[in-house]
């Protein structure tokens, strides 16, 4: 019996690239499950806790809203469409971000263009892979808002199927704008007029956000009392949300008007939605992978991005070729630590990787750009505080903002440090500083890197909220305590579940030692700030019992050196018997 040459016919390259990686994943579940099933159960219950707790917060501050007469529909309609809009543009930059850090700076991405694979097809695979890494959090976000927000409504079941739906077609439009943003900024980014271009446009950006945004001053002889008229003045500003050229606004319009039966409209909306994602879809995976081969080995072939400009030809024009002077990096190390050579030279190392990697310093500086509105916003905000109550509960949100900044710097920056030195780790292992030292020496680093920019940010905004001096340096000592402790968990973690394979640190973030490192130091930042508002020497209502104060004290300590200190000794046995 001869079979058909329909029998022997081969797989899609493409298809045969996500059958592969879906089944690795599958295996490194199941080991990860093998592994330790505790940790396992515990990352499990956290994720069911979270979803179970902000659906319940979600469903309260719903039902909050809707308690205010003819304004609760209005308010919860401007907050989604508030809340989706900033969504777009958070999943814009994370796709930007990650794509060109999977696209140019891959190994497999590498790999797989030295194979018989054609370039159009390793740009699909890629493109895939970062959407899908961009828009977790998102999908983990939303999903217990929208449901929330059907059971206040009282929708029908397939209300869920189809936001649902409406989700996955929205998440691919940031998809595909961030493939081609990173596109073309590895095929341009070297040219000067694209970098002139580039930096007089987030300057004008910079001056209109700053101009839109600018609360409108209410004075104190406004005889404007109805109550519609003083909230569209109140929300003048976030208009620009309902902007119909926004794929956010067909999300939202879809997602209200299916929850109020008003299924034509909201079919209209979807299918908007639809066409737009076809027609983007169809223009990403038929003409984009037509640059992805020149876009890539632009990067790899790069010498520098500012090879064009003439101060930088005639800079390295004096270099002399086989003089290695003491640089400046290396002096400011020494005046600031003052530790051996070795030390010193691994702390230049550390640093130089990190500013050479274009997209680990860019992801800094869109989580910095974030800080800074938060930062600018809050002195319009202090000019509410009247209530010692509110000034209370402010003072220990903004505590617990600043607390989880820092734990998303550890946790993204900091947890991946030891992973990063990949097959090179024997060079480093075999010198005279040792491994544990390396790992030491790395904890300092981050640590007073980490502290500086926390404590900068909390001194920061207690000044922008205007609160007093004792105050401000009570939460500047917790917050440098929680820096320590959430520093020596991400670098023990990192030692403890290492990931040499990998290169890309938001790969080794999404791993098990990542996951597990981000949700200890969210449980640790909310039982700090839970336990220190609770024993607070200020009070909520008065003064604290001093046996409140002492204990309260005492046991953030205690949870701080346990936080801290154990997965960093554990961190430095493990590597002490490390084999290379």
């Amino acid at each position: 019996m001869s079979l058909s040459p329909a029998a022997f016919k081969p797989t899609p390259p493409l298809l045969l690239l996500v059958r592969v990686n879906l089944r690795q994943n599958w295996r490194r579940l199941k080991a990860i499950r093998a592994q330790s099933r505790l940790l396992s159960f515990s990352i499990g219950l956290f994720m069911v806790s979270y979803l179970t707790v902000s659906f319940f917060l979600f469903s309260w501050g719903l039902k909050f809203l809707m308690n205010f007469p003819a304004l609760g529909p209005i308010l919860t309609e401007r907050l989604f469409f508030l809340l989706f809009a900033f969504l777009f543009i958070l999943l814009l930059f994370s796709n930007l971000v990650i794509g060109y850090t999977n696209f140019f700076r891959n190994r497999e991405t590498s790999f797989l263009i030295s194979l018989p694979i054609p370039a159009q097809t390793v740009f699909h695979w890629k493109f895939l892979e970062s959407a899908l890494l961009a828009s977790w959090a998102f999908l983990f976000l939303i999903a217990p808002l929208l449901a929330a927000y059907g059971l206040s409504r009282g929708v029908p079941w397939h209300f869920y199927f189809m936001t649902l739906v409406a989700i996955a077609m929205f998440i691919v439009l940031p998809g595909v704008a961030g493939a081609w943003a990173a596109l073309n900024l590895a095929r341009f980014l070297d040219r000067r007029a694209f970098q002139v271009v580039a930096v007089v446009t987030m300057a004008v950006v910079l001056l209109l956000m700053a101009f839109w945004f600018r609360p409108e001053q209410l004075t104190d002889d406004n005889t404007d009392t109805r109550v519609l008229a003083t909230l569209d003045k109140l929300l003048l500003r976030t208009h620009f949300a309902e902007s119909p050229w926004l794929p956010s606004y067909w999300l939202t319009n879809s997602v209200i008007q299916w929850s109020e039966g008003a299924l034509s409209s909201s079919l209209f909306f979807l299918l908007v939605l639809l066409s737009h994602v076809l027609f983007f879809g169809y223009l990403s995976f038929t003409r984009l992978g037509d640059f992805f081969y020149e876009s890539f080995s632009a990067v790899q072939s790069r010498e520098s991005i500012f090879v064009r400009w003439a101060w930088f030809q005639r800079w390295r024009g004096r270099r002399p070729e086989f003089d290695y002077p003491i640089g400046g990096l290396e002096k400011i190390f020494h005046f600031v630590s003052g530790g051996p050579s070795d030390e010193l030279a691994l702390l230049v190392k550390d640093s130089r990787t990190f500013w050479r990697d274009t997209t680990q310093w860019g992801q800094s500086l869109v989580l910095f750009g974030l800080l800074g509105v938060y930062v600018i916003n809050l002195r319009h905000f202090s000019q509410q505080l009247t209530n010692p109550f509110w000034v209370h509960l402010v003072c220990y949100l903004n505590l617990g903002a600043c607390a989880l900044n820092l734990a998303t710097l550890t946790t993204r920056f900091v947890y991946p440090q030891f992973s990063l030195e990949g097959k090179r780790l024997w060079i480093i292992g075999m010198a005279p500083l040792g491994l544990k030292q390396v790992l030491r020496t790395k904890f300092w680093l981050a640590s007073r890197a980490s502290l500086l920019l926390t404590l900068g940010l909390i001194l920061l905004s207690c000044h922008m909220l205007q609160m007093p001096l004792d105050r401000t340096l009570y939460l500047g000592l917790i917050i440098a305590t929680m820096t320590f402790a959430l520093t020596g968990l991400a670098v023990g973690l990192g030692a403890l579940y290492p990931n040499f394979r990998e290169d890309n640190p938001s790969k080794i973030v999404s791993g098990f030692g990542g996951t597990l490192c981000l949700v200890v130091s969210f449980l640790y930042i909310v039982g700090s700030v839970t336990l220190l508002a609770m024993g607070s020497p200020w009070g909520w209502h008065g003064e604290t019992s001093i046996r409140w104060i002492l204990g309260s004290w005492v046991i953030f300590a205690l949870l701080s050196v346990l936080i801290g200190w154990v997965p960093l000794r554990l961190g430095l046995r493990r590597v002490e018997g490390f084999e290379l």
